[in-house]
């Protein structure tokens, strides 16, 4: 496994993989959202991966049964972010990886 400074970056700007807008599901837009990003709305991460992570860059709260509340948040749902989301989510992979090379795995 690669460390982070030799790691390539893959470029997905433009690629049809990094952008999908269901317009007709029955939830869109799942947030509130200004009317001008309907266009740029990305409802590839429907069910946030980043969820379980309090670092996860989005805006959140929690609730007082300590579920964590997104319903403000819109950070994985915008188009330029794709790209955010697959870097934090690289860096969990690795760390988790390395803890559990390391012995110190908590899962």
């Amino acid at each position: 496994m690669s460390d982070d400074s030799t790691h390539p970056k893959i470029e997905w700007k433009e690629k049809g993989f990094s952008f999908f807008c269901n317009k007709k599901c029955e939830y869109f837009p799942c947030h509130k959202i200004k009317p001008e990003m309907e266009d740029r709305f990305n409802c590839l991460f429907c069910y946030c991966p980043l969820y379980e992570y309090e670092d996860c860059g989005g805006t959140f709260t929690y609730l007082e049964n300590g579920w964590k509340n997104c319903t403000n948040c819109i950070f994985p749902h915008i188009k330029e972010n794709y790209g955010m989301v697959i870097e934090r989510l690289r860096i969990k992979r690795t760390k988790h990886y390395k803890q559990k090379q390391n012995g110190k795995d908590n899962t």
